[in-house]
């Protein structure tokens, strides 16, 4: 019975130590809580790569951001701290907005 105790106490603390590695890397929302899509305009051309898609995030001040390629299906629901960076199939950034 002990044993059974301690691997149950075990796999506990190893599903805990996979949550805490998943929130250290979720990005913080913007202190406002509002991005402003103006200072990513100068992402556009650019290859959306992950450090161009994360210095655009902090640029812009987005909590959040996605990547959408042309004509994929992303749901409507608007969200202020989001940042939408929509892609062509070379992965070259055509636009940037907040929602």
């Amino acid at each position: 019975m002990r044993t059974i105790a301690l691997i149950a106490t075990g796999a506990g603390a190893l599903m805990l130590a996979g949550c805490a590695d998943k929130a250290e890397t979720m990005p913080t929302p913007a202190p406002n809580g509002a991005c402003n899509a103006d200072p990513g305009q100068a992402f556009v051309g650019q290859t959306a790569e992950q450090g161009t898609v994360e210095k655009a995030r902090r640029a812009t001040g987005s909590g959040t951001v996605r990547v959408v390629r042309q004509g994929q299906p992303v749901t409507m629901d608007y969200r202020a701290d989001r940042l939408n960076i929509e892609v062509d199939g070379n992965q070259v950034i055509l636009s940037v907005r907040c929602g």
